[in-house]
């Protein structure tokens, strides 16, 4: 009577037991370096290049209505991109380079006329560009001939509330043209109450700063008995003071219709420029430079058509962002995406692209890694069949020998459970053949 068989492993079952999904075997083998990049490319993503804020700070001077209105349009723009302008009003543009300046601050950006920053440091700002000309006015009793600052010796002059920009310039200005107040009255007003104090005859001369449609401007100059200086050594100034510009005002700019003036006027005229801190984020720069090219483009009484906004601006380092945008426009992604699109792809592609360079030589070295994975689990075996082996030869004690059965009979079960790629299945055949040398000798 034949008892039943014994069950042994056809060729089907033994290529099923060898062959496993070589897919999975590569992801497994992969997975550490997967891993990996995974990490860099999600730190690299938060670190390397930290998204954008959604809000800008700016501090303007609220003595200077024009800066208000240029901000608040500012905040309109760039809303409409998601961030939030946040206007901070100081008393003066010196405060607001302060504010721009100290540690820790949340200030972003500044309004700055020219003149301000020869009293302080400029370490750590960048200029985003010049916005507009703004002229310094010299109004004076038409009574006095006023074609050289140095004509204003001994007379009542208003130059502007401390820490304004007039104050600054006009200052700096008359000091250099031998006006003091060992031989002049300077008096510290400015603004409404310098108009007031000259159509009343209290004074004899205001300095005001303000683009030429300025409502006081244009007060002013409407004052029966008022004239506005016309300097002939404009251009003596504007050279010796890097920052100013010579310009002429035309024949009747300010009114056609009164002819004001009534010839042309030779002015000086600093710029207002955008100053920045320099760790500002670059994806904000180039939004803000994208507003400020959109507001002051337009031609003027005073500029031509994209003139501004422009690096006219000699006391802080214009930024390397706005040097690349005025040179050539607006990064590639910015001039076809949104915003918020733009920042996201740029900041991918700063993790992508040395992601790649690492991926090429990992992609070299996972092959090999994978293949040693694989075989260092046959190798395992042939060190325990092996170890069996050295047994057998030294053993002389033949009840031993059941010993060395069982443990053979488990290295080949370890064997015909294991289950690896077909590509490697001649070196499961090679060690199922070395097993059956072994068994001879049992």
């Amino acid at each position: 009577m034949s008892g039943k068989p014994r069950k042994t492993h056809t060729d089907e079952e033994a290529h099923e037991d060898l062959h496993v999904s070589l897919p999975l075997e590569a992801f497994k083998a992969a997975l550490p370096y997967l891993v990996a990049l995974l990490l860099i490319a999600v730190a690299g993503y938060w670190l390397i290049d930290p998204a954008p804020p959604k809000k800008i700070v700016v501090s303007i001077s609220k003595q200077d209505g024009n800066y208000q209105a240029y901000a608040s349009l500012y905040g309109v723009l760039l809303q409409q991109d998601g961030v939030m302008l946040e206007i901070r009003e100081s008393e003066g543009p010196l405060q607001s380079l302060e504010d721009l300046r100290k540690e820790g601050t949340d200030v972003d950006m500044a309004f700055m006329p020219g003149g301000v920053a020869r009293l302080e440091t400029t370490a750590g700002l960048v200029s985003l560009g010049s916005l507009y000309y703004e002229p310094l006015w010299i109004f004076h009793n038409e009574k006095y001939k006023v074609e050289r600052l140095s004509d204003l010796k001994g007379k009542r002059i208003a130059i502007g509330r401390p820490g304004s920009g007039s104050y600054i310039l006009s200052s700096m200005l008359l000091n250099a043209g031998g006006v003091s107040r060992e031989n002049s009255t300077l008096l510290e007003i400015g603004d409404d109450e310098a108009a007031h104090a000259l159509r009343n005859g209290m004074v004899d001369a205001v300095f005001l700063s303000g683009v030429p449609t300025t409502p006081l401007i244009q007060e002013v100059a409407e004052i029966p008995a008022v004239a506005l200086a016309s300097l002939t050594d404009a251009e003596a100034y504007s050279r010796q003071f890097n920052f100013l510009h010579r310009l002429v005002l035309p024949e009747g700019a300010l009114s056609l219709a009164s002819h004001i003036p009534p010839h042309e006027v030779q002015m000086l005229a600093p710029t207002v420029t955008l100053v920045a801190r320099e760790s500002m984020h670059q994806a904000l720069v180039y939004l803000v430079l994208k507003v400020i090219s959109r507001v002051h483009g337009a031609p003027g009484m005073l500029q031509q058509a994209r003139e501004f906004p422009s690096d006219k601006d000699a006391e802080f380092e214009l930024s390397s962002q706005a040097a690349h945008f005025y040179e050539s426009g607006p990064p590639f992604l910015d001039r076809y995406l949104p915003f918020w699109a733009a920042t996201f792809v740029s900041r991918v592609l700063i993790i992508l692209l040395p992601l790649a360079a690492l991926a090429i030589p990992l992609s070299r070295i996972a092959p090999a890694v994978y293949t040693w994975l694989v075989k260092s689990r046959i190798y395992k075996l042939y060190g325990e069949l092996r170890f069996l082996e050295m047994q057998l030869r030294h053993s002389q004690q033949p009840d031993e020998l059941p010993r060395f059965r069982k443990e053979l009979d488990a290295i080949e079960s370890k064997v015909n459970n294991l289950r690896l790629p077909v590509a490697f299945s001649s070196h499961i055949y090679e060690l199922r053949s070395h097993i059956g040398l072994v068994r001879t000798r049992l």
